[in-house]
């Protein structure tokens, strides 16, 4: 695997969040002008290939991988689409994390969840299905999520303390069909919905 490769999946799996130039080259066991360098040619890869809708772009020390400008409309569409749609699992899990958390970072869901969560929480902002609320006390101050007024209309709650209680710790076999009340409920709530 080239270190070409490893900046790319990095840059990937770093979301909108990005990665510095140092943390890049202590992930990869490489030099700073080497990475450098790496990052330049893998933007001159994206640039001269028509069909590549990638650049990286990079602000005070960090970079991030983004779509090229011209697709902005097509991006945006699918930020305002999903109001026409069902919720996703993804969906559904990031809500379920922020109702009985809530207020909650980002960080923190994506710890929950082990993946990136940022492209769920934008389209459940433009659902309006959860809100800012803040930001936290401490380093970087990042933005809080909770559930909003809308959520609990949505799912038919009076309050949120009508949230099913999360199921206790298990020791048994039943731990994986009772992880996911919460998700159930929203499923069922969605499928009525549909009939």
């Amino acid at each position: 695997m080239s270190k070409i490769q490893q900046l790319e999946a990095l840059l990937f799996v770093s979301g909108e969040s990005g990665l510095t130039i140092q943390e890049l080259a202590n992930l990869t066991d490489s030099m700073v002008p080497a990475v450098k360098q790496s990052l330049s040619k893998l933007n001159q890869k994206y640039a001269s290939d028509p069909d590549c809708a990638l650049v990286i772009l990079e602000s005070n020390d960090t970079v991030r991988l983004a779509t090229k400008e011209g697709l902005a409309s097509v991006v945006s569409q699918y930020f305002e689409a999903p109001s026409s749609t069902g919720l996703s699992q993804a969906s559904l899990e990031v809500l379920a994390i922020i109702a009985y958390n809530q207020p909650i970072t980002r960080i923190e869901i994506d710890e929950i969840r082990g993946v990136q969560s940022s492209g769920t929480l934008n389209k459940l902002l433009l659902r309006q299905l959860i809100t800012e609320a803040g930001r936290k006390k401490g380093p970087g101050r990042p933005k809080l999520y909770k559930t909003t007024d809308y959520f609990t209309d949505y799912f038919g709650l009076k309050q949120l303390g009508d949230l099913p209680p999360l199921p206790e710790a298990q020791t048994t076999a039943d731990d994986e069909q009772n992880s996911d009340l919460f998700l159930k409920r929203f499923n069922q709530q969605i499928n009525s919905e549909d009939n």
